[in-house]
């Protein structure tokens, strides 16, 4: 196998990632992202584990310091690197990365759609979760944490979709360049 198809699959897959993280500045619905779709994807194609994470988790961390810090620089009257309770939405993608890992091992249109499912589910419960928690807006008690969830509620609607639309655009999307370029196929290149 050459340098060329060592490095290709990689430079795709960055590539795919990088367009999804650029259109988080497109005008959206509210929690329509591609970051929980980029998690899954880190977690089904890239073969290094430590990839599979950093990558989503870089992508949240690039897009979140402009849109803290350039385009909504007037919500904040500093610098942000990470906004409170950030660690609540960081770990929801680092479970999503595991399902990605887990669940689609096999790579089916249904079996994404599922999943993509059950991570908007997951985001949904441990960011909101994470809301409760801080403890600022809801009581600490059952009653809180319940008028937390009914709360976020319209939120999880941009949330599935933008993880259903996203996961169909990279999956889709790198089926297509993997059927030109059969090189990128998993298991075609010795690991670097």
């Amino acid at each position: 196998m050459n340098n060329r198809s060592i490095l290709l699959r990689p430079l795709a897959l960055t590539t795919l990632i990088a367009l999804m993280v650029a259109s988080r500045f497109l005008p959206h619905m509210p929690n329509f992202s591609p970051l929980g779709a980029i998690a899954l994807f880190g977690g089904a194609h890239f073969e290094k584990r430590w990839q599979a994470f950093i990558v989503p988790l870089l992508s949240v961390f690039a897009s979140d310091l402009v849109l803290n810090n350039v385009i909504y620089a007037g919500y904040y009257d500093w610098f942000v690197f990470f906004y409170d309770g950030f660690y609540w939405q960081y770990g929801a993608y680092v479970l999503t990365v595991l399902l990605g890992i887990f669940y689609l091992r096999k790579i089916e249109p249904l079996r994404v759609i599922g999943v993509s499912f059950a991570s908007a589910v997951l985001f949904f419960v441990v960011s909101n979760f994470g809301v409760w928690a801080g403890g600022t807006m809801y009581t600490m008690d059952a009653m809180g944490l319940f008028t937390c969830y009914v709360a976020a509620i319209p939120f999880f609607k941009g949330t599935l979709l933008g993880n259903v639309v996203y996961s169909a655009v990279l999956f889709g999307a790198f089926a297509l360049v993997e059927r030109r370029l059969p090189s990128l196929r998993r298991g075609s290149y010795a690991e670097v």
